[in-house]
């Protein structure tokens, strides 16, 4: 997905919007509910290695290098004081978030609203291909047309709305710091929707590797400040 995602934008034009992240560390959340969620992308499952797209629930699972990777992403989110976990309702996330949620003693919460960008009509079709079927909708909602729908899913409004739900509901529950679970294509395009210092050329020089993840600082009635991006972790 993040090949694809990087492909294009770059073909698309994608502009930057020049404006540097700064460096994430603690949590910032406050009781006005004031919160720094850190999105993670699940590790390489069955699915990536396929090379085709694949955003049905459940999903497949990790593979044994994915399985590694998140064992290693479990200590590079170390001292992140995280309070609340968070997972999508798709195996390659849960499986992910397994060993960082046992080494914090937290509870794995799931919320379907952080699941995959569905596939549709593209369902199954090779990633290499997403140019000119599964991506060219997200990358209309970049500009603002959110009402661009990918044939037979669906368009801006219903992605960025449900996110946003989910979103309310962690804060509902009072988390200030948590670590949400999620998927390349629902990372970067929601993080890039939302976000006010969002520069867009990252999607195609630094696409949310198989582990990455995002750093917003906020809340759903204020709005969000990206303050660290890693598309690439060193994971193994």
């Amino acid at each position: 997905m993040a090949t694809a995602v990087a492909a294009t934008t770059a073909t698309a034009g994608v502009a930057s919007a020049d404006i540097d992240f700064g460096s994430s560390g603690g949590s910032f959340g406050s009781s006005d509910g004031e919160m720094v969620i850190t999105l993670v992308r699940h590790a390489e499952s069955a699915g990536n290695t396929s090379g085709l797209i694949d955003t049905k629930v459940p999903g497949p699972d990790l593979t044994p290098r994915g399985r590694t990777q998140a064992d290693n992403l479990a200590i590079q989110l170390a001292d992140q004081d995280y309070d609340c976990a968070f997972a999508s309702n798709m195996v390659r996330t849960e499986q992910t978030a397994a060993p960082t949620v046992a080494k914090y003693d937290l509870s794995l919460d799931i919320q379907p609203g952080f699941r995959e960008i569905e596939a549709g009509e593209y369902e199954g079709t090779p990633e290499a291909a997403a140019l000119s079927g599964y991506l060219q909708a997200p990358i209309k909602w970049l500009s603002g047309d959110l009402n661009a729908r990918i044939p037979g899913s669906i368009d801006g409004n219903e992605f960025d709305g449900r996110v946003d739900e989910a979103l309310l509901e962690v804060q509902r529950r009072g988390c200030t710091n948590p670590v949400i679970f999620s998927h390349g294509g629902t990372i970067m395009f929601w993080s890039m929707m939302n976000a006010s210092n969002a520069d867009k050329s990252k999607l195609g020089t630094d696409p949310m590797r198989n582990g990455g993840h995002v750093t917003l600082k906020g809340s759903p009635q204020k709005g969000w400040t990206i303050v660290e991006w890693v598309g690439h972790p060193d994971l193994g």
